[in-house]
């Protein structure tokens, strides 16, 4: 089946909701195909709010909130970008109000705004109240509100269809290649201009707060055509995930006042970021947690976690703004955060790394600035480096918003300008192909047992702490199981939502994600935000201060070729030098 439309969105999150939206503001007629329906993207887990220097609780400036990025970033953030996005996040939000999302509000009735780990005033003097949140529903108010737009502007929605492929003829993106799971049907999509917005990989991990669906489509298959993926050595590890489960505690917690104790009831952070405590950024946090827990001061059956203490707040706190979060823990832990410690561990969140692109989410293919005509990227999926080598809490919604409504706005722009490209005479051949193979295979391998001894090695090896023999390990590890995935079958021969079908190919996807993610993090011989090596225990600006860009060998398979890109540091409002990190 074959469909034409001017702008073709991939994924129904915040960024894919925005850039459609956008795009179809601009003239365009959209298309966004999606694995789930649109409100039950993975945006809606998100819980603590968005950071903008709004300043309604307290003295607050864009300034300000580009040199947390930056810093937070460990100075691997592309200044362009931050400067970009703090500025443009103020306006966001004002236009989400405008939209009818439901922020919670100050006694004035202005938008509320509380404290979160990494923002600060005046340079990092102290925290400062910048991120504005929905209770702890923010995410999920967000896709609320960005459908309900899409639905006013006409967007056509394709949901539960899965992408297979990227129609990518002589430097230009000319459609996509998607299998629907309620006919099992191969459906062409022809477009002019195509947005990759479908969220980032983390199911590679044991203990993650992503969703089931998050396994790096799209990463993958940009990657398999032979074009780079960014900085995929930097993942981030949440510090507050409920324990063994990996469900987000949202940050707005220490945000509110709440407390991390080890098994002595001390207030740890105070040895680790005496500056700002329970609030110093996520890669900190979580490297505090794993050493309190490696120094056997852990809480628990298995001594693996620690506590988040709410137990000194105001009940209408814990139950009002934090309403979320207090009924999962009663639900999944049996603790009550009235008046229970909640145990509490890192948890895989988010990937700073992905496709990379400008600050208007064109694809790039290559540090020099080469481009696939047509083809944009926002959101997890991309990386236009706002976030560096670790991202500050709320600035992944508000990546979503900014960068979303730029590839939107420039995907429409390029659509108005040109003529749709011929589609080759059979653009489904590969993804029959692969399909087919895996429905037709007789070999031995289970995809959920290698799926799981994935998750497992990457747990392991290439985790919150990392060494150079762990990782290379890590890359043999991945090479065998990709050996043995060309041994999968499916006891199922059945095309109608065939869910072991779907998983079993997710499962390449996974396996290519975690291949670059290696190879790039054992390439990197220093300690850079959330990338944190035991036998390069410092930051080394002098060689590493630039992007890694992982391309798949295509000649030799399981090999990975490393090139690099500058990091964008002067040339802007402001320009922020690496300086030591202190909290």
């Amino acid at each position: 089946m074959h469909h034409r439309f001017d702008v073709l969105v991939v994924g129904a999150g915040g960024a894919g909701l925005m850039a459609a939206l956008y795009a179809a503001k601009g003239g365009a007629s959209v298309a966004c195909i999606t694995k789930l329906y649109p409100t039950r993207s993975h945006t809606g887990a998100a819980q603590g709010g968005i950071g903008a220097a709004l300043g309604n609780v307290q003295e607050d400036h864009w300034e300000w909130h580009m040199f947390d990025t930056i810093k937070g970033g460990d100075y691997l953030t592309d200044q362009d970008a931050a400067e970009v996005f703090a500025k443009d996040i103020i306006d966001a939000v004002y236009e989400l109000e405008h939209m009818g999302l439901p922020f919670s509000r100050t006694p004035e009735g202005k938008i509320a705004q509380r404290k979160f780990g990494g923002h600060t005033r005046d340079f990092g003097k102290a925290a400062v109240e910048r991120s504005c949140y929905a209770q702890d529903r923010t995410g999920h108010m967000i896709l609320q509100t960005l459908y309900q737009q899409n639905v006013k502007e006409g967007t056509n929605f394709y949901n539960e269809f899965h992408v297979t492929d990227l129609i990518i003829e002589e430097g230009r993106c000319r459609g996509l290649v998607a299998h629907h799971y309620a006919t099992g049907e191969i459906h062409t999509f022809h477009a002019k201009a195509v947005v990759l917005a479908a969220g980032g990989y983390g199911r590679i991990f044991k203990i993650t707060s992503n969703a089931l669906t998050l396994t790096g489509d799209l990463m993958s298959i940009y990657y398999r055509k032979g074009l780079p993926l960014e900085d995929m050595e930097f993942y981030q590890f949440h510090p507050t995930g409920l324990a063994k489960l990996g469900i987000l505690v949202t940050e707005g917690i220490r945000g509110e006042g709440g407390i991390l104790r080890n098994a002595d009831g001390e207030r740890f952070m105070e040895r680790y970021a005496p500056t700002i405590k329970d609030l110093a950024p996520r890669d900190i946090v979580s490297r505090s947690i794993i050493t309190e827990i490696r120094e056997g001061r852990g809480v628990g059956a298995d001594k693996d976690a620690v506590h988040i203490d709410l137990t000194h707040l105001p009940r209408e706190v814990i139950e009002g703004k934090l309403a979320e979060i207090t009924d999962l823990a009663r639900t999944y832990l049996g603790q009550d955060p009235v008046k229970d410690l909640v145990a509490i561990q890192p948890t895989a969140h988010y990937a700073m790394g992905g496709i990379p692109t400008d600050i208007n989410g064109l694809c790039l293919t290559d540090g020099a600035g080469g481009s696939v005509e047509g083809l944009y990227a926002a959101g997890e999926q991309a990386c236009v480096s706002l976030h560096g080598a670790n991202r500050l809490g709320t600035n992944s919604l508000g990546d979503l918003i900014v960068f979303g409504r730029r590839a939107g706005t420039a995907a429409a722009q390029y659509a108005r300008q040109v003529e749709y490209a011929d589609m080759p005479a059979d653009p489904e051949r590969e993804s029959v192909a692969t399909l087919e193979a895996l429905r037709s295979a007789s070999g031995k391998e289970n995809a959920a047992v290698i799926r799981r001894e994935l998750q497992e090695s990457m747990m392991n090896n290439v985790g919150i702490f990392r060494n150079g023999p762990d990782m290379a390990r890590q890359v043999e590890i991945i090479r065998d199981l990709q050996d043995r995935y060309r041994h999968v079958s499916v006891s199922d021969p059945s095309r109608r939502y065939n869910s072991e079908l779907i998983e079993a190919m997710e499962l390449g996807f996974m396996l290519d994600c975690a291949e670059a993610m290696t190879a790039s993090a054992l390439n990197r011989t220093e300690s850079r935000g959330a990338h944190d090596r035991e036998d390069y225990h410092e930051r080394d600006d002098a060689n590493w201060l630039k992007h890694t860009m992982a391309y798949k060998n295509l000649n030799k398979p399981g090999d990975v070729l490393i090139g690099y890109k500058d990091v964008a540091l002067r040339g802007y409002t402001h320009a922020f030098e690496p300086k030591a990190r202190v909290y």
